[in-house]
């Protein structure tokens, strides 16, 4: 393909020349054939070529942008080859694209490049069980074997090219500097950062990790010492990938391969035993191992994680790099002796003020370096809490079991920290928090603090809705600006309005302070009339208030809908769903499973229920103790299995219902 004078007025610029705004222009003559991209000092036949770009299946191109207009007022594309690449420049969109889209199709047609090691991984899978073969391969190829010097290109071939974004550079260029990193692990004093690192890039680039695992098995292949603690830093990085991340078909044959072909009753042998295994249950990681789970996963051992439930109790697990929700689950179900019990449980993500379920099929690897990166952003301690997920049977539960004391924990959590609508009696309920945290009254006992026992919400709403009564308060004064804005009038309105605001919270403050010491004062003569009430008595008698809620045991979502403007609380419980206003204990709507005809979700947080001829939709927001609708979607699932339905035929679309 040629491009002819009136259609090649392209320019041609080493990046030297792209400086801020303007660009200083070249003008050559371009020759596209199905072997390579030429350019020529001029049109006329007989023209010097100036230089040739061979165009193979690994090269690219970086299509026109906008960002590089606005700065030169030209459109580019960028055409990579093996040593150089070609900024070609043109004041014409439709130009660059025809451009672009010519040298894309004669890259595509191109036959795929393979590397010498590539062609004798292949070898050696063909050979795999005629060992005199396979070593006849190793002993003449030395780029299958351990090296002390630098590697000058990647085993495996990457397209040529720059990478945008996290500050990476080409993944050819990558490559190399991950091999040095490999090789500075020999004789690191500290090889948790250097591994941590290669996961990293790993996980940001995912074309590396086959390079990473071929360069592995290079290093700890026909290694002159192989019994060093430098040799064995290979081997724990090798731990460290085959749990974070699999590599392709052809690699992974190729590394179960080196695995088994280690020495019997060896170290190398150990951790190759440690890898097969690892192998079968990986999956793809979030984030890279933290620096205790490498660690770990250097000395081939599990890594102790701590569980809490409601209250102040806890207790620890040994997990591997492969546990799930689920699986953590399932053995506190035994642990706490929970198998029997009707009601479901999971594991949530939470700090003071904020909670998250955790999904089931969840690494808790993961979840731990979540937690992790989060503690400092947020100044908050996170945790691990397993909880009651959904309340299918409250009146079965036994008063002796720890059942029991999970309800009881978890209702005074939903009292005092969320925004239900309150209860009858909230300081009756706070008295008996007192009683069952510390027993009888004495003033040398130690005193919680009020937001630990009443909703810090209703003490405001209180507040709030007396100033607003009270006679004489001052109103807002309004200055009109109008005309005058910008003058000493308008200065003056924004000076007293700021006064005014400043008053009005001082004024806030001193009243929050007054109702929190007179509730608290309500509440402390409750406490002394229960004198006397053991633990489980308290419980009983903080249960037997919360009852009388019709909503007890449901999970609440702050949501909204196109009818109320004000935020409303969708509560999913056993028997119905229910929709409640702020402060309002009786329900707005309430819909038995039985009159729903279908529920689900039309994006992340949508979530619309059909009951008869009609559509509820709402909003689910991410407040506290609130999730996606997709939890919901779970929790109704749970609750409410689906009817007997005749067979459907083969292609008949099926709706749960």
């Amino acid at each position: 393909l040629i491009f002819v004078a009136s259609q090649s007025r392209c320019t041609l610029l080493p990046p030297d020349f792209v400086r801020g705004k303007w660009i200083k222009q070249r003008r050559y003559w371009f020759v596209l054939s199905q072997d390579s991209l030429d350019y020529y000092m001029g049109s006329e036949k007989g023209a010097r070529r100036l230089g040739t770009l061979v165009l193979t299946n690994l090269c690219s191109v970086i299509w026109p942008d906008k960002q590089t207009y606005k700065e030169t007022g030209y459109w580019s594309i960028t055409v990579y080859g093996r040593a150089h690449c070609y900024r070609l420049f043109t004041k014409h969109f439709n130009e660059a694209v025809h451009w672009a889209c010519a040298v894309q199709k004669i890259i595509d047609t191109k036959s795929p490049v393979e590397t010498p090691t590539q062609l004798l991984i292949r070898d050696i899978e063909e050979n795999k069980f005629n060992p005199e073969v396979v070593e006849h391969i190793y002993q003449h190829n030395p780029i299958l074997k351990y090296t002390q010097g630098p590697l000058y290109a990647p085993l495996l071939p990457f397209p040529y090219g720059s990478l945008d974004g996290k500050g990476y550079g080409s993944v050819r260029e990558e490559a190399v500097k991950l091999f040095n990193c490999l090789q500075q692990l020999e004789s690191a004093r500290e090889p948790v950062p250097i591994i941590q690192g290669v996961l990293q890039t790993c996980l940001d680039l995912r074309p590396l990790r086959d390079e990473v695992y071929c360069q592995l098995v290079k290093q700890t292949s026909y290694t002159p010492s192989p019994y060093t603690a430098a040799h064995l830093r290979y081997w724990q990085l090798l731990t460290c990938m085959s749990c974070t991340f699999l590599p392709g078909p052809t690699v992974l044959k190729y590394l179960r391969f080196h695995l088994k072909s280690q020495s019997p009753e060896s170290e190398m042998d150990n951790y190759a035993s440690f890898i097969s295994e690892a192998l079968e249950k990986t999956k793809f990681r979030e984030s890279v191992p933290s620096w205790e789970e490498i660690q770990m996963l250097m000395s081939r051992q599990e890594m102790l994680c701590t569980v809490h439930y409601p209250g102040p109790g806890s207790c620890q697990l040994y997990i591997s790099s492969h546990t799930t929700a689920n699986e953590v689950c399932e053995r506190l179900y035994e642990k706490l002796g929970l198998q029997d019990s009707k009601n479901t449980f999971a594991l949530y993500k939470q700090n003071a003020l904020w909670e998250q379920p955790v999904a089931g099929g969840a690494l808790i690897a993961d979840i731990l370096t979540s937690l992790t990166a989060k503690e400092p952003e947020s100044k908050a301690q996170w945790k691990l809490c397993f909880k009651l997920y959904c309340l299918l049977d409250a009146d079965s539960i036994s008063v002796d079991s720890i059942e029991y004391f999970f309800l009881f924990e978890q209702v005074m959590e939903q009292n005092t920290r969320k925004k239900p609508p309150p209860p009858p009696d909230l300081q009756a309920l706070a008295a008996l928090r007192l009683q069952c945290l510390v027993g009888d009254f004495s003033t040398h006992a130690p005193c919680p603090p009020l937001d630990e026992l009443f909703p810090g919400d209703t003490l405001e709403a209180r507040v709030l809705m007396s100033l607003a009564a009270a006679p004489g308060c001052p109103a807002a004064q309004r200055f009109h600006t109008g005309l005058l804005a910008g003058t000493l009038w308008s200065h003056a309105a924004a000076a007293a309005a700021h006064k005014q605001r400043v008053e009005q919270d001082l004024r806030l403050r001193s009243r929050l302070k007054e109702e929190a010491a007179a509730v608290m004062g309500a509440i402390l003569e409750r406490w002394k009339g229960l004198a006397g009430y053991s633990r489980r008595d308290s419980i009983a008698a903080y249960l037997t208030i919360a009852r009388q809620w019709s909503g007890f045991g449901c999970t609440l979502y702050e949501s909204s809908t196109g009818s109320f403007s004000q935020k409303l609380w969708l509560g999913v419980a056993a028997t119905s769903v229910s929709l409640y206003k702020q402060g309002e204990s009786e329900a707005l709507e309430s819909f038995p499973y039985g009159q729903i005809c279908s529920y689900g979700v039309s994006d992340s947080n949508t979530f619309k229920i059909t009951a008869g001829d009609r559509d509820l939709i709402l909003r689910i927001q991410f407040v506290y103790s609130a999730a996606p609708s997709g939890l919901i979607i779970t929790y109704c699932s749970v609750l409410l299995p689906p009817p007997p339905a005749p067979r459907p035929t083969l292609g008949t679309p099926v709706s749960l219902s």
